[in-house]
């Protein structure tokens, strides 16, 4: 049986579908896996031996769609569920099943605070769109399958984060999901490990300010790496700090022992660090009555005080990375 699997962005949101890829190959006889993404997700999928090929997706749909419909697909599975994927629906004709993205019980929950989504994570739900095909969750997490012809060279590293180091994800979309650059610092200069920090070329200003205001080891990488090689630094390291971003959902994938934190988005949305360590904690102010303001972020705070993240305790994390960090050391 041949399967498109729709599901165009975010780093994360890719990586959450990792074990719909895998079970439905592992799961159902002669199963042909196919995946179509934005170009700039590639990456994300190419390397992963549970699928057939990718189809990219650009800025026009049209080339695309004579494309897919030359394959002949028996089944297209819709994990986006968007005007563009519904495009796609409509032109292959072949069955379909579509997530279902409850925004309505996600609007009910940031606006007025009443819960009512389901208590499962968005990667259970994924898999409940499968149900007629009879594929069971066989509880092996997320994959994510570096491109080996890619490695990271390790060895220009100073010698002391050789033995071990702390990677600190400190990217983010929004600014209301980001720990703040003063509370980074803060935690830098309390922790006595080296620490890499990780994120994209938007993280380079943040990034050079903390380097400059810790006094501590640090290593700063942001906007110098490939997506490949963050996620062989994330691989590698003792303990993994992030914000609730794509990267967080590759730390799971190596079932690091990952610290969360957590600001204007919260767990209860279905997202947090999937079958990750158990040692994983997240980090958030409970009971703060804000909390979600939004189910993606804002650029600064509605309420002009930030207490989501301005609010948790460094004392806590530094308690929970020199646990965790001998541990994952010995």
């Amino acid at each position: 049986m041949k399967f498109l699997i729709i599901r165009f962005s975010s780093i994360g949101d890719i990586v959450l579908t990792s074990p719909v890829i895998r079970c439905l190959k592992q799961q159902v006889e002669g199963a042909e896996i196919h995946f179509i993404t934005k170009e700039k997700h590639a990456c994300l999928l190419n390397s992963n031996p549970y699928v057939t090929k990718v189809h990219l997706f650009n800025d026009k749909l049209s080339t695309l769609l004579d494309e897919l419909e030359e394959e002949g697909f028996d089944y297209v599975i819709d994990l986006h569920q968007n005007i563009r994927s519904n495009r796609i629906k409509s032109r292959l004709k072949a069955q379909a099943f579509t997530f279902e993205k409850l925004n309505y019980k996600k609007w009910l929950l940031v606006n007025l605070n009443i819960n009512t989504l389901p208590d499962l994570h968005i990667v259970d739900r994924y898999l409940d769109t499968l149900s007629a095909f009879n594929i069971k969750n066989d509880n092996q997490g997320l994959d994510f399958f570096v491109d080996k012809s890619q490695p990271y060279g390790f060895k220009t590293w100073p010698d002391d984060f050789k033995s071990g180091y702390v990677a600190f994800v400190i990217a983010g979309t929004y600014y209301t999901k980001c720990l703040p650059v003063e509370k980074v610092i803060e935690i830098c200069n309390k922790i006595d490990k080296p620490i890499v920090l990780l994120g994209g070329k938007s993280e380079v200003g943040n990034a050079s300010q903390i380097s400059s205001f810790s006094s501590g080891r640090i290593l700063d990488l942001c906007g110098k790496t490939s997506l490949n090689e963050s996620a062989q630094i994330i691989e590698k390291s003792n303990i993994v700090l992030s914000n609730d971003t794509g990267l967080m959902h590759v730390a799971a994938a190596f079932k690091k022992k990952i610290l969360s934190f957590w600001g204007n988005t919260v767990p209860a949305l279905g997202m947090y660090p999937y079958q990750a360590d158990p040692a994983s904690k997240i980090m958030q102010i409970e009971g703060l009555k804000c909390r979600p303001c939004s189910k993606l972020g804002y650029d600064k705070c509605p309420k002009k005080h930030f207490k989501c993240m301005l609010d948790i305790s460094t004392k806590e994390v530094c308690e929970w990375v020199d646990a965790n960090f001998k541990i994952a050391a010995d």
